[in-house]
């Protein structure tokens, strides 16, 4: 079994091609349903935010698995094939665990060390979670991830000096702002980007929000919480004629602000300066806007450039969490190895347990009347010599977890030992499911 990825992100592929791949969540159904229903994949996890799409999944052929996945993206993008290809990365095994752990660490990110992925890798996971995609290696993986993305960050720091998406909108204002107090503020979407570019444009000085959403209650409520105006999307035109900035990151498939429906009001400005921060993908905003003296669009890719010159100290923290992430890597992947042997050595510890419990009854009951340290003694002499004899071969297995060979010395095991390793597996399963009804009768 192998852990392959295939994907693209911000550093392969630029924004109209990453647009194409942020798969809205029907779409990422019907891939997920595409996905189990082939041979070729027995577990899948898509992971797809604004800067990276990405299918990671556990085959038995790495060559026809990665094709595959690469063909769904290229499938569900709606690109042609020409030229795909040079937009994504694939990787698989060790490279696709490392690149993970990476991932939820955010030293992959545009932002390095921004924190909204370790959330969005979260909410992919248990998305495919709802659907039943991942198999119990990849349910591992994940779980594993997460973990290692926190000690990344708590470990160094990373994310105290990070700069955000939402500073890095703010900083875009006032280069064009002397001041932000007394600017008026149209937001579209209401994420939780959204509000924080806002809280942090109130810091700033601003006092005139409006919010707009597709959802008008949505807008009402963030809108509210900041002490600002909602209004309807039908009224987004109306309210450029006056704002001086503009946030725009909502989920919306297609461009919400062109030339044909907010034009003639941006015109109506006469030059006067308006700056439009397109932080969605897809992007909200038609870019040919830029055409219209006094607009001045930004969108995600930008926003880097802003980042790059800030908090040199979050890089002397990235190689520190590069370690920490290496080592979780190693761990993972060394567990991963030891994945076949374990059911054959507990089996071969539980036959061991089985045959000392058997034998330290029959040598007690001939001894008769002897005291509890007497006992005792007997017991702790009958445990050393099993745990040593079995020292050695748990170590051999262990040592072979890595070798190309382990499922051989796996099956010599069994042979040798005449174990049940399914038996032991069902025993261990109604275990599990008896302690399980236990803890949800006391819940109930």
């Amino acid at each position: 079994m192998y852990i392959i990825l295939a994907g693209l992100n911000h550093k392969t592929a630029p924004l109209e091609v990453r647009e194409k791949c942020a798969f809205s969540r029907v779409k990422m159904r019907e891939i997920y349903h595409e996905l189990k229903s082939s041979d070729l994949i027995d577990g899948a996890v898509l992971l797809v935010t604004c800067n990276r799409t990405e299918a990671y999944a556990t085959t038995q052929d790495i060559h026809c698995g990665l094709a595959f996945l690469e063909k769904i993206l290229l499938s569900y993008s709606g690109m042609e094939n020409f030229g795909f290809a040079r937009y994504t990365y694939q990787y698989f095994s060790h490279h696709a665990i490392a690149h993970l752990f990476t991932v939820t660490s955010g030293l992959d990110s545009m932002i390095l060390g921004e924190h909204q992925i370790l959330g969005q890798v979260k909410e992919a996971y248990q998305m495919a979670l709802d659907l039943n995609a991942p198999d119990s290696i990849l349910n591992i993986l994940f779980q594993t991830s997460l973990h290692a993305g926190k000690k990344a960050r708590t470990d160094t720091g990373i994310n105290r000096c990070l700069v955000s998406v939402s500073s890095a909108a703010v900083s875009l204002c006032r280069k064009f702002f002397k001041t932000l107090a007394g600017k008026r503020v149209l937001v579209l979407g209401t994420g939780n980007t959204g509000r924080l570019v806002v809280r942090l444009l109130m810091s700033q000085g601003v006092n005139s929000v409006i919010v707009s959403n597709r959802s008008y209650d949505r807008a009402v409520k963030m809108a509210s919480s900041v002490n600002g105006r909602a209004v309807r999307f039908d009224r987004i035109a109306h309210e450029l004629s006056n704002a001086d900035i503009v946030i725009s990151c909502s989920s919306a498939p297609h461009h919400i602000i062109r030339k044909d429906n907010c034009g003639e009001a941006l015109w109506s400005r006469s030059g006067r300066r308006i700056v439009m921060i397109d932080i969605a993908v897809p992007r909200d905003i038609e870019p040919g806007l830029t055409e219209i003296t006094g607009v001045s669009l930004y969108d995600v890719d930008d926003l880097q450039n802003v980042v790059e010159t800030n908090c040199k100290e979050r890089l002397k923290a990235a190689y520190r969490a590069q370690d920490i992430i290496e080592q979780q890597t190693s761990r993972f992947t060394e567990r991963l190895a030891m994945m076949p042997l374990v059911p054959v050595i507990k089996s071969l510890k539980q036959y061991a347990e089985n045959l000392k419990q058997s034998e330290l009854r029959k040598a007690l009951n001939k001894f008769g009347d002897i005291s509890e340290r007497e006992e005792k003694i007997i017991s702790s002499l009958a445990h050393t010599i099993v745990n040593r004899l079995l020292h050695s071969p748990f170590a051999k297995l262990k040592e072979k977890a890595s070798d190309g060979q382990k499922h051989l010395y796996a099956d010599v095991v069994k042979d040798l030992f005449d174990l049940d390793i399914r038996e032991n597996q069902k025993h261990a399963q109604t275990k599990a499911g008896d302690k399980g009804q236990q803890a949800g009768a006391v819940a109930g």
